[in-house]
């Protein structure tokens, strides 16, 4: 796993004014990441100096250099939700269908949620629902159906943490006939207590490989006095039964190391959400010697990226 040398890629001086709701910008991370006419697009997570949150699109020809839209990302008919939408943020991009389907975790009174959006040209985004019942984040779509259904990995937040929000540890598999009504089918994997991922969740849309479903994920070590720390780890799903894990890294691949990871606006924070797969085969399998960009939110301040190939993070998710 390599740090780029120019991080963080992303910082709060790339975010453009867009009056009135984004002067000067507090923080961008947590990205969602795809590619998308040869041209590497993130869907940022901003936060203003109200601590409002808003979606923004940023594009890249090399996948390192980015330039930031001067608008904010608006889900039509997000305006006919009857409930108070405090923030929206988050978002994992899958393709799937012939159409780049984003969902993102969705603050409301009590709860999270999960909503979901669509964009066939991310210019224009239509919401199609909230598509969840319960307390629930980090929701990520397969990029395939499975038996005619579509299945998701997502985290019930059924941990309370101390002076802050409730969480969770148990990644769960859910399936649906329209990605609106989802239905929890069975867990797929849960915190190892004392260790690096005693909480954790979902990142980065699962990948394909001839070994399994590619899986990162975030892990939360809470046993240290001062603060919480989020890092990085990989796992391998079942191609044809993804609830079942085939292996899992014992050690994380992603830890809080600089001092834009340190030190932020929360601190000792590295959080990967958005995944690029350079090369696929002609059965849609990553290549092993295929490049992967990792994007992660970093201190939830800035943006990071971690490069690596296909082959190292089967590696790692094999480490035992």
């Amino acid at each position: 796993m390599k740090r780029n040398s120019k991080n963080p890629i992303l910082t709060r001086e790339h975010i453009p004014d867009i009056y009135p709701n984004m002067i000067d910008a507090t923080s961008v991370f947590n990205p969602g990441a795809v590619k998308f006419n040869g041209k590497y697009i993130l869907i940022l997570r901003v936060q203003n100096r109200g601590r409002e949150t808003f979606l923004l699109k940023a594009e890249s020809s090399n996948g390192i250099d980015f330039k930031v839209d001067e608008k904010l990302i608006e889900f039509k008919g997000m305006e006919k939700v009857k409930e108070k939408i405090y923030h929206i943020y988050d978002a994992r991009v899958t393709y799937i269908d012939g159409r780049y389907f984003l969902i993102f975790a969705m603050d409301m009174e009590g709860k999270c949620s999960l909503g979901l959006g669509v964009t066939d040209d991310f210019e224009s985004y239509e919401f199609l629902g909230i598509t969840s019942e319960e307390d629930t984040r980090n929701g990520v779509i397969f990029p395939e159906k499975f038996d005619g259904k579509y299945l998701r990995l997502e985290r019930p937040n059924k941990v309370q943490l101390t002076g802050g929000p409730t969480s969770g540890n148990t990644i769960v598999l859910s399936e649906s006939a329209d990605m609106i009504k989802w239905d929890i089918k069975e867990p797929v994997m849960s915190g190892r207590f004392h260790y690096w991922d005693e909480l954790i969740g979902s990142g980065p849309t699962p990948v394909k490989t001839r070994e399994g479903w590619l899986h990162i994920y975030h892990g939360v070590a809470t046993h240290f006095g001062s603060a919480n720390i989020y890092q990085g780890g990989v796992s391998l799903l079942d191609l044809k039964n993804p609830s079942k894990v085939i292996a899992r890294g014992k050690y994380n691949i992603l830890e809080p190391r600089e001092l834009y990871e340190l030190a932020g606006q929360v601190p000792n924070v590295c959080f990967p959400s958005g995944m690029i797969v350079e090369e696929f085969d002609s059965e849609g399998f990553a290549r092993l010697e295929s490049k992967v960009l990792i994007y992660y939110g970093a201190a939830d301040t800035s943006v990071g990226l971690l490069e690596t190939t296909i082959e190292q993070l089967i590696k790692e998710a094999r480490a035992v």
